[in-house]
């Protein structure tokens, strides 16, 4: 998957062996146009940079849910990508909004439960990633960035 955005450009394999559904759906979406012109509406520092929702507010899906719990002993580190969901939701369900984690480095995990489904990992860009996650929010730490980060297009290439 390479995204595009007014930040600059960053890449990201699908864990399709490991995530068959939630990679299925991300595909469907993407071939769908979904994600262009999306915002990631989230950055919390040193933590994760958050899109996907057409609404921009974390609220908002593809009016369905997709559910594929992660292995018990998943660890979110730098440059895991991963789809977000809501406290009542399952483990491993998942509608379009991801997350992609910015924790200081690869070893130091984000500390999160293995809740939410697998999507990929980022394989270029990270730098691009990284500045997005660094980019002052409102409100401070953990909110909309600054400017506002859009996604002009999302596409896949495949191997």
């Amino acid at each position: 998957m390479t995204i595009v955005t007014n930040c600059g450009t960053f890449a990201f394999n699908l864990d399709v062996a490991q995530s068959p559904k939630t990679s299925a759906s991300f595909y469907s979406l993407v071939k769908r146009g979904f994600f262009d012109g999306l915002t990631f509406h989230r950055v919390a520092a040193g933590f994760v940079i958050q899109g996907g929702d057409p609404t921009g507010t974390g609220g908002g899906g593809p009016g369905y849910t997709v559910v594929e719990a992660p292995p018990k002993n998943t660890q979110y580190v730098l440059g895991d990508v991963a789809m977000a969901k809501t406290e009542t939701q399952p483990a491993g369900a998942s509608g379009s909004q991801f997350f992609i984690v910015t924790a200081p480095n690869v070893t130091e995990s984000a500390g999160l439960t293995p809740d939410y489904a697998l999507l990929g990992k980022v394989v270029s860009g990270i730098t691009v990633v990284e500045k997005i996650g660094s980019l002052p929010t409102n409100p401070p730490q953990d909110g909309s960035p600054t400017p506002a980060v859009v996604m002009s297009s999302v596409t896949l290439a495949t191997s």
